[in-house]
C-alpha cells in the first residue's frame, strides 16, 4: 500500500542536516539494535506522553534523548495479529493474519504464499546480524503459554537465538484478587498479583531484562573473539516485555505508589453509545467487567502500578547500554503492539477501534539525530513503517523486500516537525464477531466502517475523545465522502 525508497529517504535526510551517513560500508560500523515491545501498552499511561500520574522515568528519559512520535498506530489492537503486522511489515488482511491465531504461529507458517518473506529479524540476519529474541515478540499466551516456558506463535526464522521465559504469573507468591468478577479467563479480565518486595526475581520481564543483558554483556566483552555467534557482526536485540498485560503483576512496592482512592477515571458522557455501532461496544464494562467505580478505580492503580514496573525494567536496559558503552552505537526503539482502553467510554482493554485502543507509544533514540532529541512528532505513522526504518540504519534500504508496505521514517527523525512528511490516513483492522471493522485516522478525523454498514466519524479537532459520531451531521458530507473513498482506496490497494 505504501512505499518509500530507501534513496528518497536518504536525500531528505541529508537535505535536513542528518549527521549519520548511510548507508554504512562495514559490519563494524552498522549499529546494533535494542527493539523494545511492551504488551497491552496504552500511550495515555505514558509520563512522556502527558500522564501525570502514572511515573514512567525510563521511557521519559528515552523520549528526552530521542523522538516521541505522538502520532503512531497499531495495525490491529489485539496481540497477535499486531505482531504479526509490525515484524513482516505488512498490513493484517494481505497476510490474512488476522486475531491472535495461536495455532498457526507466525504469518510465514500460516500463509504459504509469504514464507519466504523474512520478518524484520529473519531480513536482518541474512544481511549480516545476529538476530535475537528474548520472551514475547510474536504472540504468546500471558498467562497461559509463559507459565509453561512456551515459545507461543513464534517464527524461528527470525532468530538465530531465542530465550523463552517461564513465569509464575497468577500463581506467583503474593496477595492474588480478581476485580472483574464476569469474566472467568484471567487472560481478558482484571486479576491483581502483589508479589513481596525481593521476590520477584522470578517475574517474566525481571527474567526477561537479566537474559537480555547477559546478551549485551557478552556481545560487548566477547566482539572481537572467536566465538559461534559471528562475534564481529552487529546485534539485533529483540525484548518483549509482558507487562502491562493482565494479570496486573508488580512487586509490593509500585502499587503502594498509587492509591485507588485517588485514581481519577475518564469522563464518560450519558448515553455515550447511543450513536456508537454494537460492533464497538464490546469491552464496555456495564456488560464485559461489571466493576463498581472503586474496583475500576482499583484496575486502574494496579494497571499503573505495573506499567511503573515495566518502566524499571527499560531503565535496567538502558543503563546497561551506558555501562557497557553501547549506547553510542545502538539504536533504541521502543513501542507498543497496541493501544488499550482504561476506562474511556466505560470500556477497558484493547479490541476496540476507539483512539485509545489503535495509538501507541512510540519512541527511538538513535545515533546521528542527535539534534532531533527530546523533539516530538505529529507525523502520522504506523507499525509497519519499523520494518524499512531498521533497515535503513542498516544502510539496507534497497535490499527491503518489494512486498513491504510501510516507508521509512527516517525523514521524521531527522525533522520532526514532518515538514517533509506527508500521510494521507494509518490504518487499523479487526475482525471478530463474525464482522471486519475497519479504521483510518487522518490528521483530524477518525473514520470507522463495518460490514454491517455502520459507520464512525470522530472529529478530533473539537472532539478528541471521540464523543460525538458525526456521520449524519450534514456539515461533515463532504469529508465523510472523501473518508469513504480513502478507505476504498486502501481496501483495493
Amino acid at each position: 500500500m505504501k512505499q518509500f525508497s530507501f534513496v528518497i529517504a536518504l536525500l531528505l535526510a541529508l537535505s535536513l542536516g542528518a549527521a549519520a551517513e548511510r548507508p554504512l560500508p562495514h559490519a563494524q560500523d552498522r549499529p546494533n539494535f535494542l527493539f523494545i515491545v511492551a504488551d497491552d501498552l496504552s500511550a495515555e499511561a505514558v509520563g512522556t506522553y502527558g500522564n501525570d500520574v502514572c511515573r514512567t522515568p525510563h521511557l521519559d528519559r528515552l523520549a528526552e534523548a530521542g523522538v516521541r512520535f505522538d502520532a503512531a498506530y497499531c495495525q490491529y489492537p489485539v496481540c497477535g495479529a499486531s505482531r504479526a503486522s509490525f515484524m513482516s511489515g505488512l498490513y493484517p488482511e494481505t497476510t490474512g493474519f488476522l486475531g491472535n491465531n495461536y495455532i498457526y504461529g507466525s504469518y510465514r507458517a500460516m500463509n504459504e504464499a509469504f514464507a519466504d518473506h523474512p520478518s524484520i529479524g529473519g531480513f536482518l540476519r541474512r544481511n549480516g546480524y545476529v538476530s535475537t529474541r528474548v520472551s514475547k515478540i510474536y504472540h504468546m499466551g500471558v498467562p497461559g503459554g509463559i507459565e509453561a516456558g512456551e515459545p507461543g506463535g513464534d517464527d524461528p526464522d527470525s532468530w538465530d537465538r531465542a530465550f523463552d521465559v517461564w513465569a509464575p504469573e497468577t500463581g506467583s507468591v503474593g496477595a492474588f484478587s480478581s476485580l472483574s468478577p464476569n469474566v472467568a479467563h484471567w487472560g481478558s479480565s482484571f486479576v491483581k498479583v502483589v508479589v513481596p518486595d525481593g521476590e520477584s526475581s522470578t517475574q517474566a520481564d525481571e527474567m526477561a531484562v537479566t537474559q537480555a543483558i547477559s546478551i549485551m554483556e557478552t556481545r560487548a566483552r566477547h566482539r572481537n573473539k572467536t566465538n559461534r555467534m559471528k562475534p564481529g557482526d552487529p546485534l539485533f536485540l529483540a525484548v518483549g516485555l509482558v507487562r502491562p498485560h493482565v494479570p496486573l503483576v508488580a512487586p509490593e512496592r509500585f502499587f503502594e505508589m498509587y492509591d485507588p482512592k485517588d485514581m481519577e477515571l475518564p469522563f464518560v458522557p450519558e448515553n455515550d453509545f447511543e450513536d456508537v455501532p454494537k460492533a464497538n461496544q464490546g469491552k464496555a464494562n456495564a456488560t464485559s467487567y461489571q466493576m463498581d467505580e472503586d474496583t475500576a478505580k482499583e484496575a486502574l492503580a494496579a494497571y499503573y502500578a505495573s506499567v511503573t514496573y515495566m518502566d524499571e525494567q527499560v531503565g535496567r536496559l538502558l543503563d546497561a547500554l551506558d555501562r557497557l558503552e553501547m549506547s553510542d552505537n545502538t539504536v533504541v526503539v521502543f513501542i507498543s503492539d497496541h493501544g488499550w482502553l482504561l476506562g474511556e467510554h466505560g470500556s477497558w482493554q484493547k479490541p476496540s477501534l476507539f483512539e485509545p485502543a489503535c495509538r501507541v507509544p512510540l519512541i527511538i533514540r538513535a545515533p546521528g539525530f542527535e539534534g532531533s532529541a527530546g523533539k516530538a512528532t505529529s507525523g502520522l505513522t504506523e507499525l509497519i513503517d519499523l520494518y524499512p526504518t531498521f533497515a535503513d540504519f542498516a544502510g539496507l534500504g534497497e535490499a527491503v523486500p518489494e512486498r513491504v508496505q510501510g516507508r521509512s521514517l527516517m525523514p521524521l527523525l531527522a525533522d520532526p516537525s514532518g515538514v517533509s512528511w506527508t500521510a494521507e490516513a494509518a490504518y487499523s483492522v479487526m475482525a471478530q464477531r463474525k464482522t471486519v471493522q475497519r479504521s483510518v485516522r487522518t490528521e483530524r478525523y477518525r473514520y470507522s466502517r463495518y460490514d454491517t454498514g455502520e459507520e464512525e466519524l470522530y472529529d478530533h479537532e473539537t472532539d478528541p475523545g471521540e464523543y460525538t459520531n458525526q456521520v449524519v451531521n450534514p456539515e461533515y458530507a463532504q469529508d465523510l465522502a472523501r473518508l469513504r473513498e480513502v478507505m476504498d482506496r486502501i481496501e483495493t490497494e
